[in-house]
C-alpha cells in the first residue's frame, strides 16, 4: 500500500506515530486499570487518580501529538514540494526486508502491551499499600502514616478504612482523590490536616467489619506507670479496673463505659465546634422510648446550625490509629521501659521542657533538644542515649511542618489531658426541670482503683476501689484537663 501525495495522513510522520503509540498503550492501560477499579471488592481513590486522571491525560497527549504532526506536516508539504519529504509506509510482504519488519514491529508491539499490562497491574497493587497511602502525599501525610507505625492498628491497611464501597462510596472517592491531587499540586492544604467528619465513613462501616459491637467486655485492668516532674523522678503507678461493661442486654448486663454504644439505648448530641470541642445538647432515648434532652448553660438553640448526630465508636475513640503521645506520655513510657535512666535528676522535666518548646523545623527541634540536654547533662556518660531517645520522641510525635502534635488532635477516649467525658458529664449538662444531670456519680463508676503509689503502696489491693490520691491530697470530684495539659500543669 502507498500513500496518495496530496493526501497527508497522520501517520506519515514520525511525531504523529509517537503520539498513536502513545494514545494507544495510555487507552490499553486506561481499560485495564478500570477493569481493576470496577471489579475489586472496594473503591480506591489513588487508583481512580491513575485511571481517571493520569491515564486520560496521556492518551490526551498522545492525540494531541499525533494532530501536532498532522499540522506540521502539511506546514512541511506546503512550502516545499508534495511528496518531497513523506515517511513512506509502503509494506510488501513479498519481500524478505518487509516481512522481517512486520515481524519485530508485531513482536514489539506485543511485549510493550504486556509491559504496559504488568505495570498497570503492579501500580495497582502498590497503590493500595500502606506505603504508597502514607508516602506518595509525603509532606501532608508524614504525621498520620508515622503514628499508625505506632498503633494498634498498624497491620491493618489504610484503605480499610479510609475508603468505602458501594456506588455512591466509589464516586465520592474519585471526586476526593482528584481534590487532593489538585491540593497537593497548588500545595493547597492544612496545617494541620483535620478529616472533615462528612468525609468520613462511619464505624458501623469500618470499626464493626472487626470489632463485635455486641460483645460484652466486663472489666479491663489497665496499669498506668508515671513519674513526677521531680529530681528523683518518682515513680507513681496507678492500677485501674475499667469498667468497660456492653450495651446489648442479650450478652450481658447493659452498663459500663460501653453503655453507650447505642444498642440498648440511642444517643444524639450537637457539638459546638468543628472538631468537637465542647457538646452542649445531649439526647438519650432509653430502650422503652423515653426521651431525655440535656442541656449545657451555653446552649442556644437559635444560633446552633448544626443537626443532632448518633454517637458512635469513632467519638471516643477518636485516634484509633493515629495517635500523638503528649510529652508526659511519652516521657512515661519511656522511663517505664528504661529508655529513659529515671536515675538522671530532673530527666523527666528536662526532656519534657525540651521537647515543648517551638520549633519551626525538625532540623532545628533535634539540634536545639541536643544542646540543650547537653548542657544540662555536660559529662553524664549516658547523655548520647539521653538525647538520642529525646529526638526520636520528637520524631514520633511532633511534626512542625504540618503543625501536627497532641495539642492539634485532642483525644477523647479518657479525661486526663482533654475534656474527654468531660464534654457531657461535666455536672453543668442539666434537663429542663433541673433535676437530672450528667455528672458521673464518682470515679468508680467507669474505673476502680485498685492500687496507685509505689513500693508496698501498690501491694494494697482494694477490689472497692480507693479514692484517688493525688500526690499530696485525695481527690474524688474533680476535672483532670483542668491542671493537666499533656506537658507541665497549668
Amino acid at each position: 500500500m502507498s500513500d496518495q501525495p496530496g493526501r497527508p495522513g497522520m501517520h506519515r510522520n514520525w511525531l504523529s506515530l509517537a503520539g498513536m503509540v502513545l494514545a494507544g498503550s495510555s487507552f490499553f492501560a486506561f481499560l485495564l486499570l478500570m477493569a481493576f477499579d470496577l471489579f475489586s471488592q472496594r473503591g480506591h481513590p489513588y487508583l481512580g487518580l491513575l485511571t481517571y486522571v493520569i491515564s486520560p491525560a496521556f492518551l490526551f497527549l498522545g492525540v494531541v501529538l499525533m494532530a501536532l504532526g498532522q499540522w506540521l506536516q502539511r506546514r512541511h508539504e506546503r512550502r516545499t514540494q508534495p511528496g518531497a519529504a513523506h515517511l513512506v509506509l509502503t509494506i510488501d510482504l513479498a519481500r524478505p526486508r518487509d516481512r522481517k519488519l512486520l515481524a519485530g514491529f508485531a513482536a514489539g508491539t506485543v511485549a510493550f502491551l504486556f509491559v504496559t499490562a504488568l505495570g498497570s497491574y503492579e501500580t495497582y497493587h502498590y497503590t493500595e499499600s500502606v506505603q504508597f497511602c502514607g508516602k506518595a502525599c509525603h509532606e501532608p501525610m508524614e504525621p498520620q502514616f508515622v503514628t499508625y507505625q505506632h498503633s494498634s492498628h498498624a497491620r491493618v491497611a489504610c484503605v480499610e478504612c479510609h475508603v468505602g464501597s458501594g456506588a455512591g462510596a466509589y464516586v465520592k472517592t474519585k471526586v476526593n482523590g482528584v481534590r487532593q491531587l489538585a491540593c497537593m499540586v497548588l500545595r493547597n492544604f492544612d496545617r494541620p490536616i483535620h478529616a472533615p467528619r462528612e468525609r468520613m465513613r462511619t464505624a458501623q462501616e469500618t470499626c464493626e467489619q472487626c470489632h463485635w459491637p455486641q460483645k460484652f467486655t466486663g472489666n479491663v485492668e489497665r496499669t498506668h506507670h508515671r513519674f513526677l516532674a521531680d529530681e528523683t523522678n518518682t515513680a507513681y503507678t496507678v492500677r485501674l479496673l475499667l469498667n468497660v461493661g456492653g450495651g446489648d442486654p442479650a450478652h450481658g448486663p447493659v452498663g459500663g463505659i460501653h453503655w453507650h454504644m447505642n444498642l440498648a439505648n440511642k444517643i444524639e448530641f450537637i457539638t459546638a465546634g468543628e472538631h468537637d470541642a465542647s457538646i452542649p445538647w445531649v439526647r438519650l432515648t432509653s430502650a422503652s422510648g423515653e426521651v431525655t434532652e440535656f442541656r449545657s448553660p451555653e446552649f442556644q438553640p437559635a444560633a446552633t446550625n448544626s443537626p443532632p448526630r448518633t454517637m458512635s465508636c469513632l467519638d471516643c475513640h477518636n485516634r484509633p490509629a493515629h495517635r500523638f503521645r503528649s510529652p508526659n506520655d511519652a516521657v512515661d513510657l519511656a522511663l517505664s521501659t528504661g529508655r529513659l535512666d529515671a536515675s538522671m535528676a530532673w530527666v523527666k522535666s528536662n526532656v519534657v521542657a525540651a521537647l515543648i518548646q517551638p520549633y519551626q523545623t525538625e532540623a532545628e527541634a533535634l539540634q536545639k533538644i541536643s544542646g540543650s540536654l547537653r548542657a544540662a547533662y555536660p559529662s553524664h556518660p549516658k547523655a548520647d542515649a539521653l538525647v538520642a531517645e529525646t529526638q526520636q520522641i520528637y520524631r514520633g510525635n511532633f511534626f512542625p511542618g504540618m503543625k501536627a502534635d497532641w495539642r492539634a488532635y485532642p483525644e477523647h477516649l479518657s479525661h486526663k489531658d482533654w475534656a474527654g467525658c468531660f464534654r457531657c458529664h461535666d455536672g453543668q449538662h442539666k434537663t429542663a426541670d433541673g433535676k437530672r444531670t450528667l455528672k458521673a456519680s464518682d470515679c468508680n463508676a467507669c474505673h476502680v482503683i485498685l492500687a496507685q503509689g509505689g513500693g508496698a503502696d501498690l501491694q494494697k489491693l482494694n477490689g472497692t476501689g480507693h479514692d484517688f490520691f493525688h500526690v499530696d491530697a485525695p481527690y474524688s470530684d474533680f476535672d483532670c484537663h483542668k491542671c493537666h495539659t499533656g506537658a507541665f500543669p497549668k
